[in-house]
């Protein structure tokens, strides 16, 4: 018996979220002293798993899996826990895990729960604590199957360092589906997605223009932070459908979200309610966000942000 955990990468780099899952995973380990086995597709350097605990690490390496494909991917991950003789899966909650989650669970005849937010609260039975209603709420769900799948949130429960030596298995096998073919794949480049930031920084219509998207960008790149915006920009042309977040676009789970100009619709308020630390920076002292903010400032963005900037920017260069 064993714990499997699915560690995402994106053109050979490991993504935070699989060190996350990985850390979650041991914790599950230490708790049911079972064994742990990371699972890898295509990753340029497998044993950096080996910081997180990983016990054997079962590194897959087949051009066929280049590209992300649903059908190929939950093929080779039941596969592979299959023979592991898997009890628990710990996978992240990205939108390719979200994606395979449910194949896996119907090939491998497993539970699934997501958006859970903590380790287990009892093992036997095995308990979860999930979020629920875009994250203004939590249910405390039963696993009742003999296998179960755990989507962890991103963000909720943290990386932790633990040095391993792991065995290291070199894999390449799996069962191909021909289905579905990807012609190509456009992503962004040169700048920090919002999947993986720690920091992201987000603009609305009280910017006034696309022209005044040099102040996002500017403490962006002070903060080493990720640009978004809300969906009546993206729906203007102002920014790409890319930087969208809320319930309709990409959702958000960062340490620090900062909202410049937007006015907390409820939409964008249920997208990025798992973030830790909210702030917000607009002239209506009545805009619904501050209701829902851990931090405000009332004043105009045209003002207050480049001096934030500027202050920052000392800041660190006094470091």
């Amino acid at each position: 018996m064993s714990i499997v955990v699915y560690t995402e990468c994106q053109n050979g780099e490991f993504k935070k979220n699989a060190f996350e899952a990985l850390s979650y995973g041991k914790q599950i380990s230490k708790d049911t002293k079972q064994a742990l086995i990371a699972i890898s597709i295509n990753a340029e350097d497998p044993s950096i798993l080996s910081n997180y605990g990983a016990e054997k690490i079962i590194s897959i390496n087949n051009h066929s899996l280049d590209q992300f494909t649903a059908q190929n991917y939950a093929n080779t991950i039941s596969q592979y826990a299959k023979e592991e003789n898997v009890k628990i899966l710990v996978m992240s909650s990205s939108a390719d895990s979200r994606y395979i989650a449910p194949l896996i669970a119907v090939k491998l005849n497993a539970g699934l729960a997501s958006n859970v937010i903590s380790k287990p609260l009892t093992y036997k039975p095995l308990t979860l604590k999930r979020s629920c209603f875009t994250n203004k709420a939590y249910n405390h769900t039963l696993m009742k199957g003999e296998i179960n799948i755990i989507c962890v949130s991103n963000n909720s429960f943290g990386i932790t360092k633990s040095k391993s030596e792991p065995k290291i298995i070199a894999a390449d096998k799996f069962s191909k589906n021909d289905q579905i073919k990807v012609e190509a794949i456009d992503r962004l480049s040169g700048s920090v997605s919002i999947a993986d930031a720690d920091i992201v920084i987000s603009g609305g219509r009280g910017l006034k223009g696309p022209e005044n998207w040099h102040l996002i960008e500017n403490l962006a790149s002070t903060l080493g932070a990720a640009t978004a915006c809300s969906k009546p920009v993206s729906d203007m042309g102002w920014r790409p459908h890319s930087e969208h977040v809320g319930q309709t676009g990409k959702p958000v789970a960062s340490d620090l979200y900062i909202a410049i100009g937007v006015s907390g619709a409820i939409q964008h308020l249920a997208g990025i309610n798992a973030s830790k630390i909210k702030v917000v920076i607009n002239n209506d002292p009545e805009a619904p966000f501050f209701k829902a903010a851990d931090y405000g400032v009332v004043g105009d963005a045209f003002d207050v942000v480049p001096r934030l900037t500027e202050k920052l920017k000392a800041f660190k260069n006094k470091q």
